[in-house]
């Protein structure tokens, strides 16, 4: 019986994704193949020269961190054969679109800034959202002074669209 998978493999489905983005997958393969895995095979190389393998905590480990080194690397490649880079900036109309700076207030009058992008590039902590997740799909189309409610674990929550940038984006 294989391995079972905590979600789809969704490696070789089209998507979407910024330039930003795209650099950034690109940048991750060429440190993984250039500097990490080198490195690691070097060092399973002269782990593996100590003798007893089978019993060798180094080798053993080397090995395992190479396996994951190439699984990344092979789901990269895959992915970047795939993703689609969306090229030019959104027309600036007020709406929203992929790429674009969102700037929501909360019932509180708090704002919250996030970009939707593609969801190979989500980084919560940069306030990057999927474009697929809740939040994204309820922003797509949208336009500044819309009211957006958002189902949320705790309930629902609304949101009023203050500002739309689309400069930086894509």
């Amino acid at each position: 019986m294989g391995r079972m998978r905590t979600r789809p493999d969704e490696s070789k489905r089209p998507g979407y994704i910024t330039r930003e983005g795209y650099r950034a997958l690109e940048e991750e393969a060429e440190r993984l193949w250039n500097v990490e895995r080198p490195k690691l095979a070097r060092a399973v190389a002269v782990a593996a020269a100590e003798g007893d393998r089978s019993e060798n905590a180094e080798y053993i480990y080397g090995k395992k961190k190479l396996a994951e080194v190439d699984r990344r690397l092979q789901f990269l490649g895959n992915r970047m054969k795939v993703l689609r880079v969306a090229d030019g900036p959104p027309p600036n109309d007020g709406k929203v679109y992929f790429g674009c700076w969102v700037d929501l207030e909360d019932e509180q009058g708090i704002v919250h800034t996030y970009r939707v992008v593609g969801p190979d590039e989500f980084d919560a902590d940069r306030g990057w959202i999927s474009m697929h997740s809740p939040v994204g799909k309820a922003l797509l189309g949208k336009e500044e002074g819309d009211d957006v409610t958002i189902e949320k674990p705790s309930g629902t929550a609304t949101f009023e669209i203050v500002g739309v940038r689309v400069l930086q984006c894509v």
